[in-house]
């Protein structure tokens, strides 16, 4: 991997269409909410794991850096979650794909129609992943390059449709001001947006020259990434009302609005709703491709069951990893579409409840940054977090408090009651997740001491 395959992978890593709409769900105090979460979360986030990716290019990633600063446990830990939630995930990623799918050829498919198609992308995703590195990665770098056309499309055409029509919002100063209100539902998006830089670190054997290209992809993906975000975003809150927005709907809608119902406009919306749904099969097979690699370090070093750390005879890839991912992904969709009511209700539980999931293993990184900082002070650092200790521990500080809020803000949103209908089924499968994690642990330490290591 070369430094512009690690831009456009990273690119396709954290720029993700499927939360676009929820992210503006919270109105336009959204736009001030990210700006925020970019200074104060974002850039910190990026200036870290620069650092650990070049002084610790290893394969494995964030295993990795968690097993050095503490100790072979914590990672296996850590690695489960960063593993499992990609394949908890999935489901909620192609239930969206599959109701844009709807939305697009076939109106009238109910949600079991919905969710076969997702088990089908779910397969698909596996089959990709399994293939060698050098031919899986054209299909994040293709699918970084749709998401940027859709998200320039939507913002370019938002700007002409409000210069003829107004704007659907009011996107006043005042208005854009961050609040503390039921929007906050939807802030743990956008942290979770901006989440992902790590991820081409779990395959640092395979980079032409980390110290070099890491940083470097860093900044240029983070301010590609930046801006696109701002212009779907803004782009959505010129075209829809935002009690119009719908999280399953909400990309498709907005580009009928700005484009129009002409027979050409139809086709646009088409050809870029298709270009919206590659995007989401290459989110995904970003994430197991980071993820799988990641699992089988882990394994490699028997902190996870064997099984994981399987490799393709031909290509060398996480063949098991793989698999497993598709089978949970499978049973979890299947499960929690006998809980929903609708593919909207059946996204955001399985996306709140991945998610949860997923920015758990950031409670470990941050802090990780800091200790191997203070014990293993004589690495070579290609890139180094500019200041000194204290700059760096309230980077670490500013970090971990907005993991936290986005854990929590996933069910509970401050001076709001919790909605226990949602909220149990969520927390069920966190809970279930924790403990499922802690047996596959003792059962590769049971088989760490058959072998005799």
């Amino acid at each position: 991997m070369r430094g512009l395959d690690m831009t456009l992978f990273t690119v396709c890593a954290i720029l993700v269409m499927d939360t676009l709409a929820p992210s503006a769900s919270i109105g336009p105090a959204s736009i001030s909410w990210w700006l925020i979460t970019l200074v104060l979360f974002f850039i910190p986030y990026g200036l870290i794991t620069a650092e650990l990716g070049t002084t610790y290019p290893d394969q494995g990633g964030l295993y990795i850096w968690v097993k050095k600063a503490f100790g072979e446990k914590w990672a296996a830990r850590t690695t489960w979650l960063y593993w499992i939630n990609v394949a908890l995930w999935m489901p909620s990623v192609y239930v969206l794909f599959a109701g844009m799918f709807a939305q697009l050829f076939a109106p009238e498919m109910g949600l079991w129609g919905q969710i076969a198609i997702g088990v089908v992308m779910t397969w698909i995703t596996v089959g990709i992943g399994i293939m060698s590195l050098e031919t899986s990665k054209w299909v994040p770098n293709i699918g970084a390059i749709f998401k940027a056309l859709i998200m320039v499309v939507i913002g370019v055409a938002a700007f002409i449709f409000a210069g003829k029509n107004g704007v659907a919002n009011d996107l006043s100063f005042s208005s854009i001001l961050p609040t503390w209100d039921a929007g906050l539902f939807f802030l743990p998006v956008i942290v979770y947006n901006f989440m992902g830089f790590e991820l081409m670190s779990g395959a640092g054997d395979e980079m032409e020259n980390p110290g070099r290209d890491i940083p470097k992809a860093i900044i240029t993906a983070g301010l590609l990434i930046t801006v696109f975000y701002l212009l779907g975003t803004v782009g959505m809150l010129m075209a829809v009302p935002v009690e119009d927005l719908g999280l399953v709907e909400g990309i498709i809608d907005t580009l009928r609005v700005l484009l129009g119902e002409s027979q050409a406009a139809n086709i646009a919306v088409t050809v870029l709703g298709i270009g919206a749904l590659y995007s989401f099969l290459a989110n995904m097979v970003t994430w197991t491709m980071g993820a799988n690699r990641t699992a089988a370090e882990a394994a490699s070093d028997n902190e996870l069951p064997q099984i994981f750390g399987k490799l393709h005879a031909q290509y060398k890839t996480p063949v098991s990893a793989f698999i497993i991912t598709g089978v949970v992904s499978t049973v979890v969709i299947v499960l929690y579409g006998f809980m929903a009511g609708s593919a909207e209700d059946l996204f955001w539980t399985l996306f709140a409840f991945s998610s949860m999931v997923f920015l758990m293993p950031y409670l470990a990184l941050f802090p990780a940054f800091l200790k191997l900082r203070k014990t293993d002070p004589h690495a070579e650092r290609p890139y180094r977090v500019p200041g000194g200790h204290t700059f760096a521990s309230i980077l670490v500080v500013i970090c971990e408090i907005f993991i936290i809020q986005g854990i929590v803000f996933f069910i509970w949103v401050p001076g709001e009651p919790i909605d226990w209908a949602f909220a149990a089924p969520v927390l069920i499968g966190v809970a279930l997740t924790l403990i499922v994690g802690e047996v596959l642990l003792n059962v590769a330490a049971k088989e760490k001491k058959l072998n005799g290591q």
